[in-house]
């Protein structure tokens, strides 16, 4: 005779002995039969029993523990609670409703018949079939229902249908929110990037005449550094910013949001590994490449000019001490100055550069210390402005204007050698001018820098090869 299963009661208990430890709180429900615990399940919370002595005796004869004794650590957990009965605050937190009482528990199946209105709605059960029914048969090879846990805590809602057009666009409105959140970004920071769009920018900000030129010097001398408060395009664009702007250290890291100490930091980061990465590039030329690239305008007894110095001056803040302003004092200036050699092909590229000296220093003895007749030969003529009297310094030929010396007036013969010289010595001080064009150099260099400004002032100069194009046309 075939004898139907029982149906398996559904123990709510049973469904939450497995669960994974989740917090590292001890909270345990009070309710007999109830081992929820928030060790074990962070989904529930756990209520204290009210002030109020008529509702705690509600509490009590609802969870069939009168006379139980009651302290601030015995709690009920979310379990026993109708889903209307729990209120989530603004903060998140979970509480009671003022007159909340506990009616679900495993004695009543976690079911209250009389209060409780459920979101679902139960389709009706069939009649339970008569003894000796077909049906007994059919139970009998019926599998056992399988429980299915209900997290109480969470509330059904009702299913909201949103088609696929309104869903695109809503998808769209996203994306267009996060690209001018970007741009809000990029605007509001002070990179590199906010001015990749403006040429203008480029020029004022770096002495790059464009963002691509930029870019191509960077592909260059791409650095591999750690990660740092910038990146390492946009601490390369805070040192050009500097030299190029003039600004103060303090300026700067306000408009990069980074200390000024960051700052000084990068920049002094910076020259160093640009002097040493563009110092180690031979720019000084050969005869034959000189040759090849000699303008027109140098044709004839100037044929031979092999090189173009001039002696620079940057005027430099006054030190407190009488010894040091005796050695940086320049009577041409009459000012404290530092002052260095540079020196220009024919066709208008740098092609020397000296460090800096003291500005009391003559411009022949700044030419012999500069190192440049070393690499002097006697088929190298130079063209110097009158000032300069290195010709027994040098083994060739030196071209520079003449003298009036003792006479009131230039003989005829003269006057256009002096006219031509000075013609084509002007393009080395239009070379000067371009690296003047840094503001840093054109104000008061502050001593706080001067243990770095002899790095600084090399790179300006050895970066106008870069940023430029040729004086010359050919």
């Amino acid at each position: 005779m075939n004898v139907a299963r029982k149906k398996k009661k559904f123990n709510v208990r049973d469904s939450f002995k497995l669960q994974r430890g989740v917090g590292g709180s001890n909270e345990h429900c009070c309710v007999p039969l109830c081992s929820a615990s928030s060790r074990y399940n962070s989904s529930l919370s756990f209520h204290c029993f009210p002030k109020n002595t008529s509702l705690r005796v509600q509490w009590l004869n609802k969870i069939k523990r009168t006379g139980f004794s009651v302290t601030k650590h015995t709690k009920v957990c979310s379990r026993h609670f109708e889903d209307h009965e729990i209120v989530c605050t603004a903060k998140g937190r979970r509480v009671l409703a003022a007159s909340a009482v506990p009616s679900l528990f495993e004695w009543n199946n976690f079911e209250n018949n009389e209060t409780r209105t459920s979101g679902w709605k139960r389709r009706p059960r069939p009649s339970s079939p008569e003894p000796g029914s077909d049906a007994e048969e059919d139970l009998e090879h019926c599998d056992p229902p399988v429980p299915m846990v209900v997290d109480r805590d969470c509330k059904a809602s009702p299913t909201v249908c949103v088609d696929r057009e309104q869903y695109e666009n809503m998808l769209r409105e996203i994306e267009a929110s996060r690209q001018q959140l970007q741009t809000y970004h990029l605007h509001s920071s002070f990179g590199l990037q906010r001015f990749a769009s403006s040429p203008e920018d480029i020029r004022f900000y770096t002495r790059f005449p464009s963002y691509n030129h930029l870019m191509a010097f960077w592909n260059l001398i791409e650095a591999a550094t750690t990660q740092m408060k910038l990146l390492p395009i946009d601490e390369l664009f805070l040192f050009l910013t500097y030299v190029s702007t003039g600004c103060t250290q303090r300026e700067l890291g306000h408009r990069f949001n980074i200390h000024q100490a960051t700052v000084r930091q990068i920049i002094v980061t910076w020259a160093n590994f640009l002097y040493s990465l563009l110092g180690s590039v031979c720019i000084w030329l050969s005869p034959a490449a000189v040759k090849v690239k000699l303008p027109s305008e140098f044709d004839g007894i100037y044929s031979d000019t092999h090189v173009i110095l001039d002696c620079t001056e940057l005027r430099c803040q006054t030190p407190s001490s009488l010894l040091l302003q005796s050695e940086v004092f320049s009577t041409y200036k009459s000012h404290c100055t530092f002052k260095a050699v540079v020196g220009m092909s024919p066709h208008g590229a740098l092609i020397f550069v000296s460090a800096l000296f003291e500005g009391s220093m003559s411009d022949r003895e700044v030419f012999r210390r500069s190192g440049i007749t070393s690499l002097l030969t006697p088929d190298m003529a130079v063209m110097v402005d009158k000032g300069f009297l290195v010709d027994d310094l040098v083994p060739g030929r030196v071209h520079h204007p003449a003298f009036l010396s003792k006479r009131t007036q230039m003989p005829e013969v003269d006057v256009p050698k002096m006219q031509s010289i000075v013609r084509l010595r002007v393009h080395v001080e239009r070379i000067m001018r371009r690296v003047k064009e840094n503001k840093l150099f054109d104000t008061i260099i502050p001593l706080s820098i001067s243990g770095s400004i002899n790095q600084i002032f090399t790179v300006a100069c050895l970066l106008s090869n870069y940023q430029n194009g040729p004086l010359f046309k050919k």
